[in-house]
């Protein structure tokens, strides 16, 4: 006779044992720290105080910061074989915080309330549209991610959350450093809006980007490629106020930019620009 299903388990079975590994996730506990720092600094920042420009660049740096851990922790996991369930779902929680509510936050607290001041219910709705498609966009890569059984494969379903923060922090760090020197005076808010809607969009959207997984140390290049590289990176370390304010909203532009020309040009050509052949032994 078989046993009824619906009985009592065997008080005997051991409970499932969760696989936390301590480096990984002590970065994207950086992840999260630094959101809720630039959160803190978001709501600190008077917009009539002498010191508002100041206070929301700290937020900015912090969003940032939390992008360079967010890319940390996933590498640090693959490299190490560290990757886990739990690791995955608190990568989304801080994420949710770090690139989702802070920087929403963030655009609601400089223009939105500014713009609709009437009906400011339409401000917050145009920031929680970006939030809440940034939570779709989690939600749905950790499904994805399950049912391969890994990390989410090579390519990624939507734009990047991290990507679309950094896009938005480092655009408004660009913005803000042009309005000081008078090239963009006082204008420069509104288009934030119109971008927090389309990266929206792209983040639910079906565009694949490539996650750049195969990447590592060991990635072979030429030598005067590895020459060209270091020194590049050498030339960005000295003009750092440059790079912060100029490159990386060319780099997170350009990465959006890509998802959309990507199934227009040649596999050749991808796998060129995102090194997926294999290392040798």
């Amino acid at each position: 006779m078989n046993a009824d299903p619906s009985g009592p388990r065997n008080s005997d079975a051991e409970p499932t044992k969760l696989k936390i590994y301590l480096l990984p996730n002590l970065m994207t506990a950086g992840n999260l720290f630094c959101g809720f720092l630039a959160l803190t600094k978001i709501v600190e920042a008077d917009i009539n105080a002498s010191n508002f420009t100041s206070v929301i660049r700290h937020a900015l740096f912090y969003i940032l910061l939390a992008c360079i851990f967010d890319m940390l922790d996933g590498r640090v996991a693959r490299m190490g074989g560290y990757e886990s369930p739990f690791g995955r779902e608190f990568d989304s929680i801080a994420d949710i915080v770090s690139f989702g509510v802070a920087p929403a936050f963030l655009v609601h607290r400089i223009v939105l309330r500014d713009v609709f001041t009437s009906q400011p219910q339409i401000g917050w709705f145009i920031a929680s549209v970006f939030l809440i498609c940034g939570a779709f966009r989690l939600a749905r890569f950790n499904c994805l991610a399950a049912q391969a059984g890994g990390g989410g494969g090579n390519e990624f379903l939507g734009f990047p959350i991290p990507a679309a923060a950094g896009l938005v922090a480092s655009l408004t760090l660009l913005l803000m450093y042009l309005d000081d020197r008078d090239f963009a005076k006082g204008t420069w808010r509104f288009a934030l809006p119109f971008l927090l809607v389309f990266l929206s969009i792209m983040m639910v959207s079906e565009v694949k980007y490539p996650a750049f997984k195969k990447i590592n140390w060991r990635t072979r290049h030429p030598f005067a490629r590895t020459v060209v590289i270091i020194l590049c990176a050498g030339l960005l370390f000295v003009v750092w106020d440059t790079v912060i304010h100029f490159v990386l909203p060319l780099f997170f532009t350009a990465y959006l930019l890509y998802g959309l020309i990507r199934s227009r040009i040649s596999r050749k050509m991808i796998a060129e620009i995102e090194e997926e052949s294999e290392v040798e032994g």
